[in-house]
């Protein structure tokens, strides 16, 4: 068959040129990209075989050859694993399939992105890596269990473009073949390969191998010395998760963190542990010091690395880990599961479920010492993970409280950038005050410059500063401690309603402008759900409130910027007696219950209460012409 010649997709192309140009600070990680490759598809052969025997081809010496020709200027990094297919080559080597490519392209052309290597790791571009040493790339494959003329060539000079074609290859697995530039050619030194396995791969669990010339004593003639080629294993082949804890340094523990999720940067926190009795497994888990990039994304690829017996049986275990927690990196390796374990045993077996509370349990634990004994790298964890331990508030109703706990907030009473706790909030309430406040809001400016604190602001109440687009989604069905959060945006909220007199005084001011709010609800009636006199206000004229459990404001804005449909909710115009407005509107009642100016005071009331939610009003040129008449001095409209 003849040679077919094929286009990168867009983003790729991109990629390319950006890796190479751009992420030239830690080029020698292509190394460790390429060795985890080879390693994984090690793994899979391995875990393939154990139901399909020919996958193995009378091989079980699983191994990671490296090859060093530094006259042809190649590097060759070989492995006996699970192979691929021309379609399967088409679709990794051609493509980037995942999800965030475009952001990752976005991510890299708006940072500095020698300084943030650990990119390639957040998106799965490993591969790629071999161009920032190589100005060619020559991949030789064929799937395991194939026959030898099945195998395929694909060949890349990161121009935009890349050739397949069909080949003869003897032995399962895959050579990726580097063609490594003229400037790079340190990398073809025996002495550096072996220090960058050593390095980055030392933990890999199958054997990396070079083959080493070395001068030995000759069998034949006595004092003198001869040179042989031996292949030489160059890494120690421990699963490090199965070491003892005082056996393993920190930079062992960083190396592994980095060869599993391919992040170039060190680990925020290590989580080491083995259980025994019942259920018997280690775990080794890390919480990465930055916030994966694209963890918001449904396509986002969560979960621990499974092991079996020290068998890779899943790189990316779903059902160890809550949703919540998705952002934890790691291994697990069971006693008690099955070799031959598949995705569906997992969905209904017990053991998973009881890893999967221990792990749960085991790191809140991690992250609630950490708030406790070393709160300035707390706040550092939440600044990146506060959002999704939020999601754990809402789907985890078991661990509600404590994961509620854990939530820190900026607030009306926090200083700069400092955060409080609930407990603090508590610890804080003004006498008589029953439950916690908050309000949702872009930015801690917007909220405090809000007319819905206006009350709280005068009897002294704290209300936290929510910041999140899910917060009111989730905080609202929140009781810490007994005490209830509530939104200070939402229903007929009414502090005063223990002092008598200010009760009083509500009761005597409804009737007095009782009128008025049946006027304004009248003219009104198709854009409010109904008109009272306010208990939040103190200076602004007015604010729309919706109810209890309607959707908030800022949630409904974003909502339909995205284009999705919202269900209509008429909300309550709250109105401030107080305000010197209202006491104008209600005379010009008195004298004339047909007024114009009433009319147009009324629409403009509503505008401006849409204004201060942040919505737009519901016609602005007649909003501004409104506005414009008033400042003329002629506040009706002509007829």
């Amino acid at each position: 068959m003849t040679e077919k010649k094929m286009e990168f997709k867009t983003e790729t192309k991109q990629l390319l040129d950006l890796m190479i140009h751009s992420l030239y600070s830690h080029k020698e990680i292509f190394l460790r990209e390429l060795i985890s490759n080879a390693s994984d598809a090690i793994d899979k052969a391995r875990f393939e075989s154990l139901t399909d025997t020919s996958i193995l081809e009378g091989d079980t010496g699983f191994k990671v050859k490296i090859a060093v020709d530094k006259e042809a200027g190649l590097l060759t990094i070989s492995d006996n694993g699970i192979g691929m297919t021309k379609d399967e080559a088409i679709t990794e080597l051609g493509t980037i399939a995942h999800s965030g490519t475009k952001e990752f392209v976005t991510a890299l052309q708006e940072s500095k992105a020698k300084d943030n290597p650990e990119l390639i790791g957040q998106f799965g571009v490993g591969f790629y890596s071999a161009f920032l040493v190589a100005d060619k790339v020559t991949v030789l494959s064929r799937k395991a269990g194939a026959d030898a003329d099945t195998g395929i060539k694909w060949e890349s000079t990161a121009d935009g473009s890349f050739t397949i074609d069909d080949v003869k290859k003897e032995g399962k697995g895959t050579d990726i073949i580097l063609h490594i530039r003229s400037d790079e050619d340190e990398y073809l030194d025996d002495w550096q390969v072996r220090s960058l396995v050593k390095k980055y791969s030392d933990f890999i669990e199958h054997q990396i191998v070079m083959d080493v010339e070395k001068e030995v004593d000759s069998t034949v003639a006595e004092g003198e010395k001869v040179k042989i080629t031996e292949e030489e294993t160059l890494n120690s082949q421990k699963a490090i998760w199965l070491k003892g804890k005082s056996d393993i340094t920190g930079e062992e523990y960083n190396e592994f963190y980095k060869h599993i999720s391919h992040d170039y940067a060190d680990p925020f926190d290590v989580i080491h542990y083995n259980v025994e009795g019942t259920s018997e497994f280690t775990s080794l888990l890390f919480i990465p010091a930055t916030r994966p990039v694209d963890i918001l994304y449904k396509e986002y690829q969560m979960g621990l690395t499974l092991y079996v017996k020290r068998v890779k049986i899943l790189d990316h275990c779903e059902k160890l880990l809550p949703q919540y927690l998705r952002f934890v990196k790691g291994v697990v390796d069971s006693s008690d599961l099955p070799l031959n374990v598949s995705r569906e045993m997992l969905q209904n077996n017990s053991q998973v479920e009881v890893i999967k509370n221990s792990i749960t349990k085991k790191v809140l634990g991690r992250i609630k010492n950490l708030k406790e004994k070393e709160y300035d790298r707390y706040v550092k964890f939440y600044t990146e993970y506060g959002r999704l331990l939020k999601e754990g508030v809402h789907f985890d109703f078991e661990r509600k409280e404590a994961i509620s706990e854990l939530l820190l907030f900026a607030s009306t009473k926090s200083e700069g950038d400092s955060l409080r706790s609930l407990d603090q909030y508590i610890e804080g309430m003004a006498e008589g005050q029953e439950d916690i406040y908050y309000i949702t809001a872009t930015n801690k400016e917007e909220a405090g410059n809000s007319p819905y604190l206006e009350v709280f602001k005068e009897k002294g109440y704290e209300v936290l500063i929510m910041l999140d687009e899910i917060d009111d989604m989730v905080m609202g069905s929140v009781e810490y401690k007994g005490k209830k959060l509530k939104s200070v945006i939402k229903g007929d909220l009414n502090v005063d309603s223990e002092d008598k007199e200010k009760t009083e005084e509500k009761k005597e001011l409804e009737a007095k402008f009782k009128g008025l709010i049946g006027l304004i609800e009248g003219q009104l009636k198709e854009s409010v759900g109904g008109v009272r006199l306010s208990s939040r206000l103190k200076d602004s004229p007015c604010c729309l409130v919706p109810d209890e459990g309607a959707m908030d404001p800022n949630m409904e804005r974003m909502l339909k910027s995205m284009g999705q449909e919202v269900p209509e909710h008429k909300k309550t115009l709250e109105i401030n007696p107080a305000h010197p407005l209202f006491e104008k509107m209600a005379a010009i009642l008195e004298t004339d219950a047909e007024s114009e100016l009433l009319k147009e005071y009324t629409e403009l009331l509503y505008d401006q209460a849409l204004l201060l939610e942040g919505s737009k009003p519901k016609d602005s040129t007649a909003f501004v012409n409104r506005v414009a008449r008033i400042m003329a001095g002629n506040p009706v409209e002509p007829s």
